[in-house]
């Protein structure tokens, strides 16, 4: 099975989840591509069974640049028989807009045909032990679903 991740970081707090996810999944057995969004493209994700996509959501969700520069592209490709998962951090001082653009993310891979394999992983600022729990279990639902 082929992942490819593609993480937006501003911090360095999503580029952990991004290399945390990584190493579950290559310990899964996985082959797994992982890429900052400004050296991404949309349709990278047409060569993977599973499209990962780890972003943060800034102030109250409005999407950075490169965020939304690659949010246009992924609208423009069929995904249709692939899965998802999408990730992200936030900062719950900004209450409903808290990760706003991994739900937006969530959407729109959906809308592409898509299918979601775990729940959204979403964490405040950097990822505690906790976080990388959370990060760990929906890794391990991934390999579950994907690897029989």
């Amino acid at each position: 099975m082929k992942a490819k991740i593609v993480y937006a970081s501003m911090t360095g707090n999503d580029e952990d989840m991004a290399d945390i996810l990584e190493e579950d999944l290559l310990d899964y057995g996985f082959e797994v591509d992982s890429s900052d969004v400004t050296f991404s493209d949309a349709s990278d994700y047409l060569d993977s069974d599973l499209c990962i996509f780890i972003t943060y959501t800034y102030g109250e969700g409005k999407m950075t640049d490169e965020i939304a520069d690659f949010y246009d592209q992924l609208k423009t490709i069929d995904l249709t028989g692939k899965y998802f998962a999408v990730m992200g951090s936030g900062d719950k001082t900004y209450g409903e807009h808290f990760c706003e653009n991994v739900f937006d993310f969530e959407k729109a891979f959906k809308e592409l045909g898509a299918s979601e394999i775990t729940a959204p992983v979403t964490i405040e600022n950097a990822p505690d032990d906790e976080a990388i729990d959370k990060i760990d279990t929906a890794a391990k639902e991934m390999a579950d679903k994907l690897n029989g």
